[in-house]
């Protein structure tokens, strides 16, 4: 609007100027004095004008600068959270390393415990199996103390065996099997018994107690007399081929013994084994 006012009352001086002097003295001057009056307000606010551009400068460079410092104090923050985050990063995985080092550490305990525990339980049966059998030595050698001398007690369980005592003889032959099993004579009390069975038609438990005889006395007196019995009872069991085995190894061990020629007359009864279809 003041540019525009300016430029109205240049136009209107020129014209003024151009008018006949004769008559324009008064208004000379009045449009000079307006003249001067804005020549002063041109200046007036040019320097106003630049006043407040150089506030405005100052204002745009303090703005430019707090900007600038403030662009600077985001920078070093973001670098510092950049830092810190990195760090706590770091430091997550050396935790995490250090947890999964204690995991490891627990597992290998947890093993070795087991380990130990194991062997603590292995210890503790060893005690005590062998705490039973030391009460088993102990109460079998008081009850050696206390048994009849093995010849004794041996013969006096032939006489109930021959008398035909066969329940007092069985107790009798257990007892020395009990008291002395690693006497030779330890081999006929097992024969005995076994007789006593297979006369009773208990066949299956003549058999075990003729095995014992031949597996624990080979060379005793009543080895051949066993293997004999042994083929006989199996054959009762209706175990053809097993009790013919055994007759077969009575003759192939004691050739010229009585329990020889018996095997061979029992094998003619018997006769050939059927084939199998």
């Amino acid at each position: 609007m003041k540019s525009n006012r300016i430029s109205l009352l240049l136009a209107l001086f020129l014209i003024i100027c151009m008018a006949p002097a004769y008559g324009a003295n008064k208004d000379i001057v009045q449009l000079q004095t307006q003249v001067d009056q804005l020549q002063q307000q041109m200046t007036q606010m040019k320097q106003s004008f630049d006043e407040r551009m150089g506030v405005m400068k100052n204002l745009l460079e303090h703005n430019t600068d707090a900007a600038n410092k403030v662009t600077t104090a985001i920078n070093d923050l973001q670098t510092s959270i950049n830092k810190q985050q990195q760090d706590r990063a770091a430091q997550v995985d050396q935790i995490s390393g250090q947890i999964q080092a204690l995991n490891d550490t627990m597992d290998e305990l947890k093993v070795r415990l087991a380990k130990l525990s194991k062997q603590f339980e292995d210890m503790q049966a060893a005690q005590q199996s062998m705490a039973a059998q030391q009460s088993q030595v102990q109460q079998q050698a008081q009850a050696v103390a206390q048994a009849p001398a093995p010849d004794v007690l041996y013969n006096e369980a032939l006489r109930d065996y021959t008398s035909g005592k066969n329940d007092l003889a069985v107790q009798e032959f257990n007892d020395y099997i009990k008291f002395y099993p690693n006497t030779d004579l330890a081999g006929n009390a097992y024969f005995y018994l076994a007789e006593i069975q297979f006369k009773a038609g208990d066949y299956k438990k003549a058999v075990a107690n003729y095995d014992l005889v031949l597996q624990n006395f080979p060379s005793g007196n009543k080895a051949a007399t066993a293997q004999l019995k042994k083929g006989y009872a199996l054959l009762e069991l209706g175990k053809t081929d097993e009790g013919t085995q055994e007759l077969k190894h009575v003759i192939q061990r004691y050739p010229r013994t009585t329990e020889a020629t018996q095997a061979r007359e029992r094998l003619r009864k018997v006769g050939p084994a059927p084939k199998n279809r």
